[in-house]
């Protein structure tokens, strides 16, 4: 069995967020190995090459009927799932988040029984938010629970995330820990080039910040931390100089709600915001470090991202970050809302040039050996045929 080739249906959300890139790039990794993957959502997601072999994309019609006051995504996602099944008889359904994702996949599978089709085992993948806060309103609790439970196999991004689901939802099903992944490609772009497209000169320290902006990010701190770093006298520490702070935020989402803080702060000069950037290693590859203020944060994808290429990270000490970064190694880990902290440690790396660098460098090798898509992919198929 294990040189088989299987045929595998992926379900997720196609935006930005860590979650769509995992659940994409993996679809990919897999048709690379000759398996054929099908990929099932409303868009294609976001880093999809559909013209890769083996790599297809079936859409989930949405239907705003006025009888309905929201439009509905599970039951027609749902039907989609039954069709594709009908059609090319996947082996493994693998779908990313409990709800809707875990729910539509088991309705589909009794639809499948009603209509004598051999339905695949399905996987489902916790990345966080249907643990972390979904699951903690009364409202949806009973659903997640059960589609959990009646998933065939149920994976976490990391020991955090699993211990979370055991607590919050109180069940025994068994759940395997899958790091995320990421293979860092190739630069396209050169250091230089970027920053100089950015304005930044190339004896300033620029800091990068990766996401999709959602609430549980805590732009506000990060802005903050800008503001200290700018501020006047900002430049100097224990009587050296030091090169002028720049932040640029890869946005997943729309910046304007943090424009006014941005103004009231008047850091407009020390921030560079670009969203929706598709060719985000150049960016990264122009960065000094890594900076990332959650207050939750089940592995933490854009940190994964900004080590692979080189950077320190500078974080907080939530979730499942401690298994990414390694205190002291590849970054600092701080306590959440400690906006001195992060500018002490911050003035340590623009101060110790050394230490900036070394630190980078066992990121990206923690990065590249134990995240990275050989040895993530391969415990992913390892676990399908396991289930299977």
């Amino acid at each position: 069995m294990s040189m088989t080739k299987l045929k595998i249906g992926i379900v997720c959300y196609p935006s930005i967020g860590g979650s769509g890139v995992v659940a994409t790039n993996l679809g990919l990794e897999l048709a690379k190995l000759g398996h054929l993957v099908h990929f099932i959502s409303y868009e294609e997601p976001f880093r999809l090459i559909k013209k890769h072999r083996g790599v297809y994309f079936h859409k989930v019609d949405i239907n705003e009927y006025s009888l309905f006051k929201y439009p509905d995504y599970t039951l027609p996602l749902a039907v989609c799932i039954e069709e594709v099944q009908r059609k090319y008889k996947l082996d493994i359904l693998h779908v990313h988040y409990a709800v809707p994702h875990a729910t539509a996949a088991l309705l589909a599978k009794r639809i499948m029984r009603q209509n004598g089709i051999e339905a695949p085992k399905i996987i489902t993948t916790l990345h966080g938010t249907d643990i972390t806060l979904l699951a903690k309103d009364p409202s949806l609790f009973a659903i997640i629970k059960y589609s959990v439970e009646r998933s065939n196999g149920v994976t976490a991004v990391s020991q955090s995330l699993k211990n979370d689901t055991i607590k919050v939802l109180k069940t025994d099903k068994p759940i395997e820990v899958i790091y995320n992944f990421y293979t860092p490609s190739k630069i396209s772009v050169p250091r230089e080039k970027i920053r100089e497209k950015l304005g930044i000169k190339n004896s300033d320290f620029l800091a990068i910040h990766l996401s999709n902006l959602r609430p549980v990010k805590r732009i506000p701190d990060l802005l903050k931390i800008v503001a200290k770093m700018s501020a006047k006298g900002g430049s100097a520490f224990g009587g050296k100089k030091f090169p002028k702070f720049k932040l640029l935020i890869l946005a997943g989402g729309d910046f304007k709600n943090y424009e006014p803080l941005v103004k009231k702060l008047g850091i407009q000069n020390s921030l560079i915001v670009k969203q929706n950037v598709n060719d985000i290693k150049n960016y990264l590859n122009a960065a000094d470090a890594g900076i990332y203020t959650s207050e939750t944060e089940s592995f933490g994808m854009g940190i994964l991202e900004t080590m692979s290429y080189g950077s320190p990270i500078l974080t907080t000490r939530v979730g499942g970050i401690p298994e990414v970064v390694n205190e002291g190694k590849t970054g600092f880990l701080l306590k959440l809302g400690d906006i001195t902290g992060f500018v002490s440690k911050i003035k340590l790396l623009m101060q110790n040039e050394d230490l900036r660098k070394q630190m980078g460098s066992e990121a990206k090798k923690i990065a590249c050996k134990k995240f990275c898509s050989q040895t993530v992919v391969k415990k992913y198929l390892e676990y399908y045929r396991q289930i299977m």
